[in-house]
């Protein structure tokens, strides 16, 4: 065994290899990749004794993070310590945060809704699973039990690769909407469904049930914008259960 510090001697001797510090860097660069690996494949007890290892480490790397962003800064004069800031002089921070939350509330009364808490729908309840396949043995496809919008331009896939079928007595092209200030109630085509609150998937595929907000064609009724241009469309909530009723009752969102 060869004593003394001869690998420092030769290293002030010769130097070190001209693609030193590129090996190092690459070296340290897969080490994360390579005790990923081993954590990987590692079982059992061995498994147990390397994730104590690894918390330990990560505790102590994060009390070495801390204590570096918690190290003495040079103190300026007319200081005041954190407990005292928010005393006497407001800080721009906090002043920007209530106006965020200011303009947060104003936004949700903006689209305040007649129903603003509905029942959420089971996928059991809307879907309906159809069997296909030459002997009925897959149950990949989906029937939709609830009413249903598909705008003008749908084409249905070919049935053979239709995942979603929605089914022709339960499309509608259009929805009794009441306009709440002036009382009365109009039969407006629908441009589209704007959000389901029981998934996005719903909303995705069309599916109107009590609660959905729609978005429904109001050229008919004049309506004017402040500047005096038509207001094309506009949103509503739908208040009763289609595919019970047989229509969209809806109440128009002023």
């Amino acid at each position: 065994m060869p004593q003394n510090e001869y690998i420092e001697e030769s290293i002030k001797k010769h130097g070190r290899k001209f693609d030193h510090d590129e090996r190092k860097r690459k070296r340290e660069a897969r080490e994360g990749h390579k005790a990923s690996q081993i954590a990987q494949k590692l079982q059992g007890f061995k498994a147990k004794l390397h994730n104590k290892k690894r918390h330990a480490e990560k505790i102590q790397m994060k009390k070495t993070n801390n204590k570096q962003k918690t190290g003495q800064e040079p103190v300026s004069e007319g200081a005041v310590p954190t407990y005292l800031l928010d005393r006497e002089n407001q800080t721009r921070a906090k002043v920007l945060s209530n106006m965020i939350k200011q303009k947060r509330k104003e936004k949700a009364g903006k689209w305040d809704v007649p129903i603003p808490k509905v029942k959420g729908m089971d996928e059991a309840e809307v879907f309906r699973v159809v069997k296909s396949g030459k002997r009925k043995s897959k149950e990949w496809k989906r029937m939709i039990t609830k009413a249903t919008f598909v705008g003008e331009g749908f084409t249905r896939k070919p049935p053979k690769y239709e995942r979603f079928i929605r089914p022709m007595a339960l499309r509608y092209k259009k929805a009794h909407v009441t306009h709440p200030e002036l009382g009365a109630t109009f039969c407006l085509p629908i441009l589209g469904v704007k959000k389901n609150p029981s998934s996005p998937m719903y909303t995705s595929l069309g599916v109107i049930t009590k609660g959905t907000v729609i978005e429904v064609n109001v050229s008919e009724l004049g309506l004017v914008t402040q500047s005096g241009k038509v207001v094309w469309g506009k949103y509503a909530q739908v208040t009763n259960n289609p595919e019970n009723d047989g229509c969209i009752n809806a109440v128009l969102l002023v």
